[in-house]
């Protein structure tokens, strides 16, 4: 049995009124929509509160699931709207943070040197380049954070992203590489790599 049919079960369980099964969904997914929402609300609190928000909103709207999406998808679409809706009551716009350090480093093909952690200057580099990915990334517009975040922090397929963001696959597309090519260029003077290069 595939995820995605263990979670079918689960939630076909709860609508038709099994509590438990609603809870074991919780339970599995509680953490990783947490890290999602920790990249818009920086307050681990305000991530708490609006996590269970959205699972509120999650069990609400749970008869109205259909299946036509994973439901871990359908899950963070809520998730991500109750965190954009979350921030605009409290009049902030939506910030993001990586936790970048040197292992997330080495998938970056200009980044050989961060391989040998225990130098001065590679623990240097490696927190100049965790910063400078945290700029650049605050400084992209919400839609493009919110699919670069989806693809490379959540791990997920354009198509799960295109659910999410309820958007065409080809948006999604562009959207992931304006938004690298947007980070590249600011990687580049640390990196010192050519323009042409992507991570």
């Amino acid at each position: 049995m595939t995820e995605r049919e263990i979670d079918q079960a689960l939630v076909e369980r709860a609508q038709a009124g099994d509590q438990r099964a609603f809870e074991q969904l919780v339970s599995k997914y509680q953490r990783k929509l947490g890290r999602l929402l920790s990249r818009f609300i920086r307050d681990a609190a305000e991530v708490e509160d609006v996590s269970q928000e959205a699972f509120i909103k999650a069990y609400r709207a749970l008869p109205n699931f259909r299946g036509e999406s994973a439901f871990y998808t359908w899950l963070y679409r809520i998730g991500i709207n109750t965190a954009k809706n979350y921030l605009v009551s409290q009049g902030r716009r939506a910030p993001t943070s990586t936790n970048f350090d040197a292992e997330e480093a080495e998938g970056f093909e200009d980044a050989s040197q961060l391989r040998d952690i225990n130098t001065p200057e590679s623990l240097l580099l490696s927190k100049q380049i965790g910063e400078t990915v945290n700029a650049a990334m605050d400084s992209l517009p919400v839609e493009l954070r919110t699919a670069i975040m989806l693809r490379e922090i959540e791990g997920m397929s354009y198509d799960e992203i295109a659910g999410v963001m309820d958007c065409p696959i080809g948006t999604v597309r562009s959207r992931i590489f304006r938004a690298r090519d947007a980070v590249a260029l600011r990687l580049q003077p640390l990196l010192d790599s050519s323009p042409d290069r992507r991570w």
